[in-house]
């Protein structure tokens, strides 16, 4: 199969994966009697630890190929891509809604043209502009209708999505800056043999090691853990790093384009509750995604 059609496939697996795993964070977390099972710190800790030994384990002969001039970014990488958003979600999660989380993240295509221009001197188009304007709109639409719809909810955490985003954003004009000739595999590796200690830090300063994991509610979260780890983070991953290789950073992150739709999904079979104005934010939030990342038709040759 040819790149051209090939990146539209990874496009739909990738937001079919990435889509689920908003779920898969809050079923994570858990509750017993309004208590979280998990805390963000533990949850966040454990599936980077989990991801980097699978990662490890099949990359590491790739990872060792890699040029020590590589080993700054793949770190940095790590951090931005993986680190920090694996624990901004769990926090944002324990008040707002998975669905909600899911929409939020589809800014991250214009996040990364935002940075792009101001960071990577990449140009701005007047649709793109446009899109920009309007999906920071549809964004805070999108928060002030949920503050009216769930008002038991504190909607400030929706910023750590942002800042996810943000990281998210960075990453992917890493990769495509500054890792371009290193493989997927050696790429997605490389982040978790970097951020694996930090991992293992926050894990006991989180009171880790207190956990009863041979009770029901813990071995039901690592459950899931274990599927956002396998599916969510290390295929996952690889197959994204192979996209931004292939593709521009900024259609790469449009994989944001279908995640809404799955978390939304999602959300709504669990029971969350979301409104007509929320659902018309999320149309302005894509519409928004499309203007940016529209790619602009070339002129038919003569």
């Amino acid at each position: 199969m040819q790149d051209n059609q090939l990146k539209y496939v990874y496009l739909i697996i990738l937001s079919l994966i990435w889509g689920s795993s908003f779920i898969l964070i809050k079923k994570a977390l858990g509750q017993e009697d309004g208590v979280l099972i998990l805390q963000p710190l533990q949850l966040g800790a454990i599936r980077t630890i989990l991801s980097g030994i699978i990662l490890v384990a099949i990359g590491w002969k790739s990872f060792k190929a890699t040029k020590r001039s590589d080993w700054k970014w793949l770190f940095i990488s790590g951090l931005l891509g993986t680190f920090f958003p694996a624990f901004l979600f769990a926090y944002a999660q324990t008040e707002i809604d998975s669905a909600v989380s899911a929409i939020l993240n589809s800014t991250v295509p214009l996040i990364t043209l935002i940075l792009g221009a101001i960071v990577f001197g990449i140009a701005f188009t007047r649709n793109q502009l446009i899109g920009v304007i309007i999906g920071l709109a549809g964004a805070i639409g999108l928060v002030l209708a949920g503050m009216d719809n769930n008002p038991d909810q504190n909607y400030l955490f929706a910023g750590l999505v942002l800042i996810a985003c943000t990281c998210y954003a960075s990453n992917v004009n890493i990769i495509k800056r500054y890792l371009q000739n290193v493989r997927p595999l050696a790429i997605a590796t490389g982040n978790f043999v970097f951020i694996i200690p930090l991992a293992v830090i926050v894990f006991f300063s989180a009171d880790g090691s207190s956990l009863e994991f041979t009770s029901e509610p813990v071995l039901e979260s690592l459950g899931y853990i274990m599927v956002l780890c396998v599916f969510g983070t290390v295929a996952a991953k690889i197959m994204f790093n192979k996209l931004v290789q292939m593709t521009s950073p900024v259609f790469a992150s449009s994989v944001t384009y279908l995640m809404p739709v799955i978390g939304l999904t999602w959300g709504i079979l669990d029971g969350e509750s979301f409104n007509i104005w929320q659902a018309i934010a999320t149309g302005v939030i894509i519409l928004a995604v499309i203007l940016v990342t529209r790619e602009k038709k070339k002129p038919a040759s003569e």
